[in-house]
């Protein structure tokens, strides 16, 4: 902090006396008694005025703790590493031991010591304030016991918090007559490794929490650093850099300073030391102070007579230990704990009077504000017997939820998506519903790893569904299952019997794969949705308190909070509900029998190789009643699918589907062995195997193409169907019906995804919650008679909070009105 050479004690307001009776201060001869008697009137009435700016300081400190308001009242807040003499410092200024040092709180947990001059308190009279209260509790008769009350309660706090240290301070009131009118917070003192048992980020934790204490401008610092420490290589003083870069606010104090005397011995080397050029500025000048070390159990009186010894033999080495002594001018009003002591008194009141007039103006303020409080929370009270007020008021604040959740869905950044946002595996967690059934693979959308909410977190629920969707495949199928339905349409006669069987296959792996997927994106989305409930009331939480209430203050209601919340997540359940019952209706449409979504391509006449090999294969198929699908050279694997040397695609998407077959390119066998080639059987011609009408529709569904060479295919006797990719090349109806399958069910995955689902799922939760949410909430809540509706107000609990925040600001709003009118006394004496 920037001083000038003027002697502290020109600023001493305070009377102190050590036992010796001796004095540092500087005596200026008067020229009269007359003028004695003038000055001595004045300097009592300048400490009347200063005591009581003191007093109502206090006084509004205390209020601040309790009630956590943030006034900016001037404090002095006490700096530095652990070891560097703050315990020692604070015992110095009391006047008075209570083994502080041993209690290493100051490593844990700030201290608010309130010290009041009182030439009454010939012992000291200490008190505590109490948690979470204004008011102080017994006096605390031994100084001894002062210590393990502040271990017991930081103790116990950061039990409670579950961490290792915590910002809330300890507030203690020391009246004694040898202790000055001061106020300093004494914070954690910065440590570079945690203690045996902490958490490893404990120092990191004290430097954050003593920044935070020491960043607001109203607060004077008291940095200390042991005179051992030269000043280039200070751990701590960049910290107080970071917080005042130009000290303007900061006092430093070097502490210790007896230890660094010996390394004196001509007058340029102290001189140079105490000016500490170079590294603090010109206009910062340390405080040199030295306290003694006995550490024995000593009376209070003894205590404050070798505090002024040490200050006495300190001086006495620079005069006479030191060859041309030092420069007294300049640097004695910065030696000695005495010269510190009663510069930061006379700091803190220079701060108290300059701080006055704003802070009687901040006061004024906040007591309007707690009575507009306390008015609001009257009509609120006085509201629970007026049931059309309160009808309005929850139909209004209702209105609020639902159009924030339209918004929220609709895209918005507010409440931030940092805090109030979840991640995919977030939602998978939180929900319990866990990831896709049937899916192996790890399902990552895109921004995954983002916190999104609203609309943004739906939309990604339903590209990762999409994502699972298409990772499933059609599963195996065993020779059984093939059999069973294939031989079923042989008999049932007609010309599409592998494609029907494909067809089957294809549904029935659809219905039992693709159902339960669908049933847990419905959840996923409902859970996406429920959540924004919570977002809403953020939302209208901060308009409120930015632009007052307009939607109805329904705070306090425990019953209607309960109520309207239930009204959203029954809504949201319902929708959920209704959309499984949605898209299961389309699943069974697609995997209907009489859906065309298989054969959409047959029906635009364009033939992929499948399904035009499977239509020529079943009309040499039909006449037979009893086809053989087992083979006994591959018992072994009977029920593994057939490689696939394509890949599986939509029925008529492939490459294939260009290459149409001409009537001529197919030999049939005379007795249908689908799933073993006929190269040893009797050869006859086509019109012994085809009759005729079969093969006139064949010709006009293929086309007018003729293949020539169509020998191989009478000669060769063996059942082949083309395809260009070789698929079906082993002439097995297992291997075309597995294929045809697999292909089916993409088509009908595709249509359910692409065509279906998507539009299906943003009609049935989307659209409902922008347009029909405040209705239903409206009929649950209010369309009920007044006895029903009053329930949700005066359920037991609900008047009580309301009395009880009601007490609450009543005590706050007296306590700020009597510091009011002590700061207004005070402001008349300026």
């Amino acid at each position: 902090m920037s001083t000038n050479a003027t002697t502290p004690n020109a600023f001493f307001t305070t009377p102190t006396k050590t036992p010796s009776g001796k004095s540092h201060s500087r005596k200026h001869p008067h020229p009269s008694s007359t003028a004695e008697n003038d000055m001595s009137s004045s300097s009592l009435f300048s400490l009347s005025n200063s005591k009581s700016r003191f007093e109502a300081y206090n006084r509004l400190q205390a209020a601040t703790v309790a009630f956590g308001e943030k006034l900016p009242i001037p404090e002095i807040v006490a700096l530095g590493g652990q070891s560097d003499g703050k315990s020692s410092l604070l015992e110095a200024l009391l006047g008075f031991r209570f083994n502080v040092r041993e209690v290493e709180m100051g490593t844990r947990r700030p201290l608010i010591l309130q010290m009041v001059h009182d030439a009454t308190a010939l012992e000291p009279r200490c008190r505590f304030q109490e948690e979470d209260s204004e008011e102080y509790g017994s006096p605390v008769v031994l100084p001894s016991a002062i210590a393990d009350i502040i271990k017991s309660r930081t103790e116990t706090l950061l039990k409670k918090t579950k961490s290792a240290v915590s910002s809330k301070p300890i507030v203690m009131r020391a009246e004694y007559a040898h202790c000055p009118n001061l106020t300093i917070i004494d914070t954690p003192g910065f440590v570079l490794k945690a203690k045996k048992g902490e958490p490893e980020r404990t120092p990191e934790e004290i430097l954050s929490m003593v920044k935070s204490l020491a960043s607001p401008p109203h607060r004077i610092l008291l940095f200390l650093q042991q005179s051992s420490v030269e000043w280039c290589s200070s751990l701590w003083l960049d910290a107080i850099r970071d917080i005042d870069p130009t000290f303007r606010r900061t006092i430093i104090v070097v502490s210790k300073f007896d230890n660094r005397l010996k390394e004196f011995s001509d007058r340029w080397e102290v001189d140079r030391y105490l000016s500490a050029s170079g590294y603090l500025g010109d206009n910062t000048h340390p405080f040199f102070v030295a306290l003694p070390k006995d550490r024995n159990t000593i009376s209070n009186d003894e205590f404050r007579r070798q505090i002024s010894q040490v200050d006495s033999e300190v001086l006495r080495h620079l005069r006479e230990g030191v060859k041309g002594g030092f420069d007294e001018e300049k640097f004695r009003p910065y030696i000695g704990f005495s010269c510190l002591r009663e510069y930061l008194e006379s700091e803190l009141q220079k701060r108290y009077k300059e701080a006055a007039p704003a802070t009687l103006a901040l006061l004024e303020q906040r007591c309007s504000d707690v009575t507009s409080e306390l008015d609001k929370m009257d009509s609120k009270i006085q509201a629970t017997s007026d049931v059309s007020q309160l009808r309005r008021s929850a139909m209004l604040y209702a209105a609020s939820i639902s159009n924030h959740v339209a918004t929220l869905i609709d895209g918005a950044a507010d409440p931030a998506p940092e805090q109030w946002g979840k991640t995919t595996f977030e939602e998978q967690s939180e929900s319990g519903i866990g990831g896709w059934p049937g899916v192996t693979a790890d399902i990552m959308p895109p921004n995954a790893t983002l916190r999104l909410y609203g609309g943004a977190a739906f939309e990604r629920v339903m590209h990762e569904f999409h994502c699972a969707a298409y990772s499933i495949q059609c599963p195996p199928v065993s020779r059984e299952k093939v059999a069973n339905i294939l031989l079923a349409h042989a008999s049932r006669g007609g010309g599409r019997g592998v494609t029907e069987a494909a067809a089957e296959i294809a549904r029935a792996a659809a219905r039992s794969w693709l159902a339960p997927l669908l049933d847990t994106a419905c959840d996923r989305l409902a859970f996406v949705l429920g959540n924004l409930f919570d977002l809403a009331l953020e939302r209208t939480r901060n308009r409120e308190s930015e632009c007052g209430s307009k939607s109805g203050n329904m705070d306090g209601y425990i019953g209607f909070h309960a109520a309207l919340r239930q009204a959203y997540t029954h809504f949201i359940k319902d929708l959920g509900k209704q959309c499984k019952q949605l898209v299961r209706h389309h699943l069974d449409s697609v995997t209907s029998p009489y859906s065309l979504v298989c054969y959409e391509k047959d029906c635009q006449g364009g033939f992929g190789s499948s399904a035009s090999s499977s239509f020529k294969f079943n009309q040499s198929s039909v006449n037979s009643f009893l086809l053989e699908l087992s083979d006994a050279t591959m018992k072994d694997q009977e029920n593994i699918p057939p490689e696939k040397n394509a890949k599986q695609t939509t029925p008529g998407k492939g490459a294939e589907a260009r290459d149409v077959l001409g009537e001529s390119q197919i030999t049939v066998p005379e007795t249908p062995s689908p799933d073993q080639p006929c190269a040893g059987g009797a050869k006859k011609d086509l019109a012994n195997g085809i009759d005729m009408g079969g093969r006139k529709r064949l010709s006009r569904m293929t086309g007018n193409s003729r293949n020539p060479d169509n020998t191989s295919a009478q000669n060769g006797g063996s059942f082949f169907l083309g395809n260009a990719d070789g698929l079906l090349r082993s002439g097995s109806a297992y291997t075309e019906i597995c294929s045809s399958a697999a292909q089916h069910f993409a088509r009908i995955r595709e249509v359910l995804v692409e065509r279906n689902v998507a539009s299906a799922l943003n009609s049935g939760f989307l659209t409902p919650c922008r347009d029909r949410l405040v209705l239903a909430i409206g009929l649950d809540l209010f369309a009920v008679n007044d006895e029903r509706f009053m329930d949700m107000f005066i359920v037991p609990g609900a008047i009580d909070v309301l009395q009880n925040e009601r007490q609450s600001l009543q005590k706050r709003q007296k306590i700020l009105q009597s510091c009011l009118n002590e700061f207004k006394s005070v402001a008349r004496a300026l």
